[in-house]
């Protein structure tokens, strides 16, 4: 299977640079995994496909202000570090700019209270980081740091919370599940109240997102870890859900590669509490275990999210769908549109 199977042609002004105003008002494509049928709505009218019975699994994950700005202390020059996973200790996994110059034992200072020394290299830019600080490190990251937009994002986000869910609990991710920004409290109360269960996973959001595929055939990509948790409150949400025949929807293809992974471990059982690293990566020929449906954004030509939708829904289906959500000038990416694979 060829990644050059999953690339399509967008246009650069369609790549979406600032939240909209009232998160629920994005506009939302239906498709029909079995046909490949559509239909445009607003997300607000999301409340009309859910049905009582169903189960929305949201992804709880808080971003942490994960970019963080200095100086290499020998020379002077810039230096740019994105945090991806805390490794204990003070030791942080992290991309690093310009990766040539920042090699082992070189130290990066951000200010009088706080300083990394380079640890170990990987590849793509990668570091491990130990941080020297006085104080509290996690107050000194919000003081210190920014919100990790991603690079295709040139606006400023004056208000952080705009990167962040309306549900977000748990810090530790250097991206936000950004399926999930679409909800307000309001609507999710409506669901409720409609007999919808709500149920909660986290996934720690990590480099996977920023890799991109290097390789020709897709089942050569590796996919970098990212640590989840699932708890027992969800997996009997879950099981009462699959006992009832209704359907597990999944908010974000982070919430979806946690299910499968969970559902896998289980081997085809009832689900149960659960936490680990997951590097599952979900592409056509994939057999779903757990998730019945999705809700997504619309994601980059070749991308491995790209590849997780086209096994839910079927390449040319998903293909056809990226089509016309570009003739209908959808907005794509993070704070883009919505798309619902049923």
């Amino acid at each position: 299977m060829n990644v050059e199977d999953y690339d399509f042609n967008l246009p650069e002004e369609l790549i979406a640079q600032t939240p909209l105003l009232d998160r629920s008002a994005s506009r939302l494509l239906l498709v029909n995994r079995e046909t490949g049928e559509t239909d445009h709505r607003h997300f607000s009218d999301m409340l009309e496909y859910l049905q009582p019975g169903d189960t929305l699994v949201l992804n709880d994950t808080r971003v942490i202000p994960a970019r963080l700005f200095g100086v290499k202390e020998d020379t002077g020059a810039k230096a740019e570090v994105l945090l991806l996973k805390n490794l204990g200790e003070d030791r942080w996994e992290a991309l690093v700019k310009p990766g040539k110059k920042l090699k082992s034992g070189a130290v990066i200072v951000f200010s009088d209270e706080l300083r990394a020394v380079v640890e170990d290299e990987s590849d793509m830019g990668g570091r491990t980081l130990r941080f020297i600080y006085k104080g509290i490190f996690q107050e000194i990251l919000d003081r210190l740091g920014m919100m990790p937009l991603p690079p295709y994002i040139k606006e400023t986000l004056d208000d952080r919370e705009r990167y962040q869910t309306v549900y977000a609990k748990h810090e530790g991710s250097a991206a936000a599940p950004t399926a999930g920004l679409h909800f307000t409290t309001s609507l999710l109360e409506q669901i409720a109240a409609k007999g919808v269960s709500i149920a909660y996973i986290t996934l720690h959001v990590g480099l996977g997102t920023f890799r991109p595929m290097s390789v020709e055939k897709v089942e050569e990509h590796v996919m970098h870890a990212e640590y989840f948790v699932m708890s027992q409150e969800t997996a009997d949400t879950l099981n009462a859900a699959r006992e009832r025949g209704g359907r597990i929807i999944a908010v974000g293809t982070t919430s979806c590669r946690t299910l499968e992974t969970v559902g896998r471990q289980c081997q085809g059982g009832p689900l149960t509490a659960c936490s680990g690293w997951t590097d599952i990566f979900i592409y056509p020929g994939y057999q779903f275990n757990v998730v019945n449906a999705l809700i997504t954004n619309f994601h980059l030509p070749k991308s491995t999210l790209v590849m997780l939708v086209s096994a839910l829904a079927g390449r040319e289906h998903i293909l056809a769908a990226y089509e016309e959500a570009i003739a209908e000038r959808y907005r794509f990416f993070s704070f883009g549109d919505a798309m619902f694979i049923y």
